[in-house]
């Protein structure tokens, strides 16, 4: 029987990296890892899927004053260029491209949809996927939310550690425990 394998490459976006509303220092470096990445081993992998903020109007998600934990500035705002793919992906082609958060806070990809209203979860399961690698930003947050839910879905999970990156040291340890107690391999994306 063979695996089917996926890459999720989560929240690559201008909007997470140096210069942009919620930068995690290393963002841009990480976007052009993955880039490298995934031209070198598309082969390896049955489906490429990305995810993005899309943030239309997210609520309490959005603050003036944020704490950081629960509230941030305005990010990821749906139809701008900091929502956008990375421009170091501007050569993926994603077999298919999951937006969320756009009326509520979302971290994980399997929280969104594509253009047409399909879930991470479907894709995933029409292409017999079974394993997932993912790699993206911020490791702390939305990268370890997507590898939690993947878990629950059943998926065989690894996070590529150095194709990701926290937004703190601490935040990232944090996650990295959070991750590894539920299952998830963290490995370099040369093992």
């Amino acid at each position: 029987m063979t695996t089917h394998r996926a890459l999720l490459v989560v929240d690559v976006q201008p909007t997470f990296c140096e210069g942009g509303a919620l930068a995690v220092e290393g963002g841009n470096a990480v976007a052009e890892r993955v880039s490298a990445y995934a031209a070198a081993h598309r082969d390896d992998y049955d489906l490429v899927v990305t995810t993005q903020d899309w943030h239309i109007d997210p609520g309490e998600h959005f603050s003036d004053t944020p704490d950081f934990v629960d509230t941030w500035p305005p990010h990821g705002v749906a139809g701008t260029a900091e929502a956008e793919l990375h421009p170091a992906l501007a050569n993926l082609a994603p077999d298919a491209s999951v937006k969320k958060g756009a009326y509520a806070a979302a971290y994980s990809g399997f929280e969104g949809t594509d253009d047409g209203g399909r879930r991470l979860t479907t894709i995933l399961a029409e292409a017999g996927v079974a394993e997932v690698d993912i790699v993206g930003i911020a490791e702390s947050h939305c990268v370890k939310e997507t590898a939690l839910d993947a878990v629950k879905e059943g998926l065989a999970t690894r996070v590529m550690t150095d194709l990701t990156v926290p937004v703190s040291k601490e935040l990232g340890q944090a996650a990295r425990a959070e991750m590894a107690a539920a299952g998830i391999r963290l490995e370099p994306s040369g093992d």
